[in-house]
């Protein structure tokens, strides 16, 4: 039996949109999902995801990766991807677990740890879950059932957590997430910038400044981790934002263009179509179809 499957089963909510369900853990999220999803478009953070039920894609630019039970999707820069659950039903349901990786906390690891080889590695990558990280995570997720001691140890057991992830096969790639100064850690820092101010106008020299990068190697490594130039990222984030703000708040198109710094609505309504592959009336409208279904 897979201790670990039961221990999120226990925990899941009825979550039939396929969205993560945070736990009490910081950054600590199930998904649970009983039929298969729509595609859903996002902007990822650093994550690992453990599936323990069913099967997922997620797709960055043309490549896609398909994961299943007992497999890890691994996720070491903020990167634009699509997704969506392929196996799931009410008798079988989609079950992961998914955990934001916290540079801080790897940081303090990789003080401790040897140094490791400084080579170039893929932001997405799938493989097996490791039994030491499965073990780890087992025991993070039984201390939801422990409130008293829950606080007291939550800490502790995210740590062991990303111990394992930097002693297993990722550790490499995932170590780049805790180098001060690194490449990787310098664009974060802007990425954390667009992700706060994506509404406002963000020329790639105050962005640069924020990495305390040149304007040109800014521009070459930005796209080099996150697949996109900057001014991309910032309009996907501003699209996906969009979006939400028509089918969860009732927004009109014009008034969602607006919210998210959009001075032409035509301009936003063809970018919204080229990503979406629907106008934004359309998608709202389908949105209000459906509730009344």
């Amino acid at each position: 039996m897979d201790a670990l499957l039961e221990a999120i089963r226990r925990h899941a909510d009825l979550n039939p949109a396929g969205s993560p369900v945070a736990t009490a853990i910081p950054g600590l999220a199930i998904v649970r999902a009983t039929a298969p999803s729509d595609l859903v478009h996002d902007v990822l953070r650093p994550m690992v995801c453990l599936v323990r039920q069913g099967a997922k894609r997620v797709s960055m630019g043309p490549q896609d990766f398909d994961f299943a039970a007992g497999d890890s999707l691994l996720i070491t820069a903020d990167i634009p991807t699509t997704s969506r659950i392929t196996r799931a039903s009410a008798a079988a349901p989609y079950y992961s677990l998914a955990l934001e990786l916290d540079p801080a906390v790897i940081a303090d690891l990789v003080a401790q740890m040897e140094p490791a080889p400084d080579d170039l590695h893929p932001p997405v990558r799938v493989s097996p879950t490791e039994d030491d990280v499965a073990d780890a995570a087992l025991r993070l997720m039984r201390l939801l059932d422990q409130p008293r001691a829950l606080p007291v140890l939550r800490a502790q057991g995210v740590r062991e957590l990303h111990y394992w992830l930097l002693a297993g096969r990722h550790g490499d790639a995932i170590r780049r997430l805790g180098w001060p100064g690194g490449h990787v850690e310098r664009i974060a820092r802007a990425v954390k910038r667009l992700r706060r101010d994506f509404a406002r106008p963000l020329p790639v020299e105050h962005l640069a400044a924020e990495a305390g990068m040149s304007a040109s190697a800014f521009h070459l490594h930005f796209k080099r981790i996150t697949s996109l130039s900057p001014l991309q990222f910032q309009k996907r984030l501003r699209l996906i934002e969009a979006r939400k703000l028509m089918r969860v708040q009732g927004l009109s198109a014009s008034s969602a263009a607006y919210s998210v710094g959009y001075e032409s609505v035509p301009q936003f309504t063809r970018e919204y179509g080229r990503m979406f592959g629907v106008t934004p009336v359309a998608d709202a409208r389908a949105v209000i179809t459906a509730g009344m279904a």
